[in-house]
């Protein structure tokens, strides 16, 4: 399996700062306000400062109470705006930030709708959901916390230099020096630890990947003691998180002492030879002393900024894979082939019904051609010819041809991998052939919507899968405006009605954990009800009652054939007493057909079939 990356080239950084860009224009207003606020309270620490020079030149001249009580309180009314400020743009900042997460969350999910089963057939589930937790939780640690820094330290640094060389350019000299030292450490430093936080991005959703899959696994870890290997594999992940994480922190760890050790020499420095100037009279000493509070601050928004040094190259990191998932391509849809509700003339012609009314008859319309007639969807569907292989160079379908006339039962036998449900991925368009092609009611699949194609086959998988919510809204995903009234009938024909009503609250009994609180008999019934509410006109059953007992497979069996009444059915089964009253059983093997026929006339044959249905062969 992939990680989310796929093995693209990575982004440059100039690409994932534009994304990020786009997403921070959005919010232009609030965010210039918060920049607003936050050069404001860096104005007012700077001010603060300066004002020391007229407090001790004021006094050491005429020591007047009033004067000092005057700059004084304009001293503190200047602390008093900057506190206020902070306070505002801090608050203000959570509240866009929350709103920029937002949207970064909403389009990364929706986005991960449109990609096609492929992606997540070769992507780890564990790996995915951390772009949701981790690596957003990167972006949202750096916008709340480095955003309104960057720009406090930006005016602090700029402001404190202009300050440095109003005082005294003679010093300030020296001070550019230190600076210039200060951010080529930074930039070494971040250089190198960059590549760092992209691997340790990348491992961390490589850990929690492997923890999602040996959690939903532990039945069979601990049925086969497969606890020591688990140990063993999850040491190796966790220790190449811990390599890439040490050598992360390792060059960001040194920032920070390194900007205060030149931060003190440099004050070290201007003390001695500021000292040396007083004497000479070059600078007066209210000067001086506002000057040596300024080199003291001089590393105070440098420390900040290497502080925040951690939050913004994680987040870069984090940002990077999910932009990167963001661009994956969609799965195309070039069809213009639609399913509308239709009402029958009196000569026989359809026509689309008036104001949306659905009169339970649907036809195939195409959107790109309103002058040929609707098609009535009936469920012919046909093989013609079609290669079809997951990855390039290796088929598992070769030249299969094969037809179900609307009504028909047709079953698929055959071993492992022999393109059983690779059949049906291809009639629903989970992936499209590699060539020949696939009609329905006489129209190429690939120029019917994806959606419309989807709405009118029903497929019950072999893995049940059921979602937080109530049994109702369970049944109700296979018709989201499903009835009451509907959802049982669905129910009935499925013969899940009775359990479900002997459930605590009967179909407002809540599902959880993909329905740990349910047997997995009852799940897989749950799954046929969710088929036979949608009332398709074609339908898949991919191994359906591969998950119940003999006798529930009995009771449900003549709800199985009422809900297959007049539908075109395709059954995928191992169980070959499940398939014996198929209008037609077909044998596949290596991706080709090597028998068709009835239950009877394959007996007849004492082929394959034949052999499979006496236990000669293993089916499986």
């Amino acid at each position: 399996m992939k990680h989310v990356t796929g093995g693209r080239r990575p982004q440059n950084l100039g690409y994932t700062v534009g994304c990020l860009g786009r997403y921070l224009g959005r919010h232009r207003v609030l965010l210039a306000l918060v920049g607003v606020m936050a050069s404001v309270s860096a104005l007012a620490s700077l001010l603060g400062t300066y004002m020391i020079r007229p407090i001790v030149n004021g006094l050491l001249q005429n020591g007047s109470p009033a004067y000092l009580t005057g700059s004084v309180a304009l001293t503190a009314g200047i602390y008093v705006t900057g506190a206020l400020c902070t306070l505002g743009y801090s608050q203000l900042m959570v509240r866009t930030a929350q709103k920029i997460l937002r949207e970064i969350r909403g389009d990364l999910f929706a986005h991960l709708q449109t990609l096609p089963l492929q992606f997540f057939d070769t992507h780890r589930k564990g790996d995915l959901m951390s772009l949701f937790t981790n690596d957003v939780d990167t972006v949202s640690d750096a916008l709340n916390n480095s955003f309104a820094m960057l720009i406090q330290t930006f005016v602090q640094v700029v402001g404190t230099l202009v300050l440095l060389f109003v005082l005294n350019w003679r010093l300030s000299l020296l001070i550019l020096v230190g600076y210039a030292a200060m951010f080529w450490y930074i930039q070494f430093s971040t250089r190198h630890s960059r590549a760092f936080y992209a691997r340790q991005q990348g491992s961390l959703g490589e850990l929690d990947a492997y923890v999602e899959e040996m959690i939903a696994g532990q039945k069979v870890v601990k049925v086969f003691n497969h606890q020591p290997a688990d140990l063993a594999g999850f040491a190796a992940r966790n220790a190449a998180l811990r390599q890439a994480g040490t050598g992360a922190q390792s060059y960001a760890a040194t920032m920070i002492p390194a900007v205060v050790s030149i931060g003190y020499i440099n004050y070290a420095v201007i003390a001695v030879l500021g000292g040396v100037m007083v004497m000479q009279g070059w600078t007066d000493l209210g000067s001086l002393a506002s000057y040596l509070v300024f080199v003291r601050q001089t590393t105070m928004p440098i420390n900040q900024f290497t502080q925040q040094g951690n939050f913004l190259l994680a987040a870069l990191a984090g940002a990077e894979r999910i932009f990167m998932a963001m661009d994956e391509p969609p799965e195309v849809d070039e069809g213009t082939v639609d399913l509308v509700p239709v009402c029958q003339q009196p000569d026989g012609t359809l026509t689309a019904c008036p104001d949306g009314a659905n009169t339970g008859r649907w036809a195939w319309c195409d959107r790109s051609r309103p002058a040929v007639p609707f098609v009535p969807l009936d469920g012919d569907v046909r093989f013609h010819n079609v290669d079809f292989g997951y990855t390039p160079g290796h088929l598992i379908l070769q030249g299969l041809s094969l037809y179900a006339k609307p009504g028909q039962k047709i079953a698929f036998v055959g071993s492992t991998g022999a393109g059983k449900t690779t059949i049906t991925n291809l009639i629903n368009r989970f992936y499209d052939v590699t060539a020949g092609s696939i009609t329905y009611d006489g129209i190429d699949v690939r120029l019917i919507r994806k959606d419309a194609l989807r709405r009118s086959l029903g497929i019950v998988l072999q893995e049940t899968h059921l979602f937080t919510g109530t049994v109702a809204d369970n049944i109700r995903f296979g018709k989201l405006d499903a009835t009451r009234a509907e959802i049982e009938r669905a129910a009935v024909i499925a013969n899940a009605d009775s359990f479900i009503r002997r459930l605590p609250q009967g179909y407002d009994t809540m599902v959880t954990a993909d329905g740990a609180n349910l047997s997995q008999g009852q799940r897989q019934l749950l799954a046929i009800a969710r088929a036979a509410v949608a009332d398709p006109p074609v339908l898949i059953l991919d191994e359906a009652t591969s998950s119940i007992d003999t006798r529930t497979e009995a009771l449900i069996e003549k709800g199985m054939d009422r809900l297959m009444e007049g539908r075109t059915v395709f059954v995928i089964a191992h169980r070959l007493s499940t398939v014996r009253n198929a209008d037609a059983i077909i044998v596949l093997e290596h991706g080709r057909i090597v028998e068709r026929g009835t239950h009877a006339e394959l007996l007849a044959q004492k082929g394959e079939y034949y052999q499979l249905y006496n236990g000669m062969f293993e089916l499986s």
